[in-house]
């Protein structure tokens, strides 16, 4: 607490709280961005100042080393470490446990082998009244009556009675041989089919014991297998770590942007020369036509006043002598003065700033000319003779200010009034060629040839500023007149001014 005069107290302001977090973070990221800025228009203009070949050269060079460094320390580097691996989990089906083929419908499943209690001769062959009769052997007498009932087991050959011979015994008997060969050879066949099938039926048993074998084989492997799945195992592995792998990336895209910016700066600085000079060269040529005008002005009042005193002088003298003659020459004064006033405004002030210098339509310059004239004839008397030739539908003709009226004075002051007997002055305006050409010639003594002769720079200041207002489309030539005298031409761009004096 702080006591007061009135004996009050007031807390303590404390210290003064400097710049918040954000304004020193705004502050830093203001002078990066600035310093950034000022890095991209220093590596833009590097990249302009140098020719395309050394930049692909450079751009080429800068490849080759990015692919030599990026495998190599410190921009890449390998380690090693022990990892655990899990196995891949793997499963195992048995093999399939194949059975007997199944018999056939209507077959019994049953292996034993066929009984053998067939004996040789088991064919019993009957001759008798009624013919030969073959029927198989058995134990009983009702099988044998049963058989001889029965026509499909027995084989009987009729003969008719009473005919008994040799030959049929020897048939019968030959009969009898080839029956039991059959017989013979069937009971061998059957008992190699008998020990077939008991082979058949030993190799199936050992098949299927194989097969028990092999299951029971395959159950133990995979439960081994199962046993070694749940166990990691331990391995080594190398990881390969660094920025070298986008490196060449990073590369190629900085040699691209860098090419694009050469190509981008380049027109940017053009661009911005060509401003610069177009900048210096309005500037230079604003200086200029503030030159011209100024010496303009300063012509002006140099003769403006000079031939105003000659005037009032006249103008006194002729009150005196010939008072109509003066009041003639008094109104032409005030007409030539109001007349003269908005031009030397214009080229002294409101021309120089709008940058036309004042140019304005021919027929208020004819309003400067015609009293002008009208008062050095009264002056000048029967020495002067005049001719003004300017069609009224060019007197709304853009011409710049003072120029005719600079012209006619050098011819007076330099070409007629030197001369004893004066001669004649002629203004003539015209179209030629599409373009305004005033002519303003004199019968004087010539161009540079009277004791008054000046030394050009009206001349000099006029042919500046048509350079400066209209450049190459305007030109002022100077020749000599036939018989004598000179003739000045000039000539510009016809172009008409709204609201012009007529």
């Amino acid at each position: 607490m702080n006591a007061t005069p009135n004996g009050n107290f007031s807390p303590n302001p404390g210290p003064n709280p400097g710049p918040g977090r954000a304004d020193i973070w705004q502050q830093r990221w203001q002078r990066f961005s600035a310093a950034a800025v000022r890095a991209f228009h220093a590596y833009g203009t590097w990249l302009v100042s140098i020719t395309w070949r050394r930049f692909f050269v450079l751009a080429l060079a800068l490849i080759v080393i990015v692919a030599i460094l990026h495998d190599l320390p410190p921009f890449t580097w390998t380690f090693t470490e022990r990892v655990e691996v899990q196995p891949p989990r793997v499963v195992v089906l048995p093999p399939a446990l194949t059975s007997p083929p199944a018999p056939p419908a209507g077959q019994t499943t049953r292996t034993e082998p066929p009984s053998k209690t067939q004996q040789t001769g088991d064919l019993q062959i009957v001759i008798g009244k009624d013919g030969i009769r073959i029927t198989p052997r058995s134990g009983a007498a009702a099988s044998a009556a049963s058989a001889a009932s029965s026509p499909g087991s027995s084989i009987e050959i009729r003969l008719p009675p009473g005919e008994i011979s040799n030959a049929i015994r020897e048939a019968v008997e030959e009969a009898r041989r080839e029956i039991e060969d059959a017989a013979r050879q069937s009971r061998q066949d059957t008992e190699q089919a008998v020990r077939d099938a008991e082979q058949a039926v030993r190799d199936a048993e050992q098949a299927r014991r194989d097969a028990r074998q092999a299951r029971r084989d395959a159950e133990n492997a995979i439960a081994e297998l199962s046993r070694e799945q749940g166990k990691p195992r331990m391995t080594t592995r190398q990881t390969r770590v660094g920025i070298g792998d986008v490196m060449m990336q990073f590369t190629l895209l900085w040699v691209f942007a860098s090419a694009l910016l050469k190509y981008t700066y380049k027109g940017r600085m053009q661009a911005e020369v060509k401003a610069a000079q177009a900048t210096e060269t309005a500037e230079a040529e604003s200086l200029k036509r503030q030159v011209v005008e100024a010496r303009m002005a300063a012509m002006q009042a140099q003769v403006e006043p000079h031939f105003l005193f000659n005037t009032l002088a006249s103008i006194d003298h002729l009150i005196e002598t010939d008072p109509p003659r003066a009041s003639q020459m008094q109104k032409n004064l005030i007409a030539l003065l109001r007349a003269s006033m908005p031009t030397m405004r214009e080229a002294n002030g409101d021309g120089a700033s709008n940058g036309k210098g004042g140019v304005r339509d021919l027929g208020r310059e004819l309003a400067v000319i015609r009293p002008y004239l009208e008062i050095l004839k009264v002056r000048m008397e029967e020495r002067l003779a005049t001719d003004i030739q300017v069609p009224d539908g060019l007197l709304s003709a853009e011409f710049p200010p003072m120029m005719i009226q600079t012209l006619v004075e050098n011819a007076i002051k330099h070409g007629l009034e030197p001369k004893a007997e004066g001669g004649t002055l002629q203004l003539k305006a015209e179209i030629v060629h599409g373009k305004l050409q005033v002519t303003v010639a004199d019968t004087g003594l010539g161009f540079g040839k009277a004791a008054t002769a000046g030394t050009g720079v009206g001349l000099a200041n006029i042919r500046e500023r048509l350079q400066l207002l209209y450049g190459p489309k305007a030109t002022l030539t100077v020749a000599e007149n036939q018989p004598s005298g000179t003739v000045v031409r000039i000539t510009v761009p016809y172009k008409t001014v709204e609201g012009s004096f007529a």
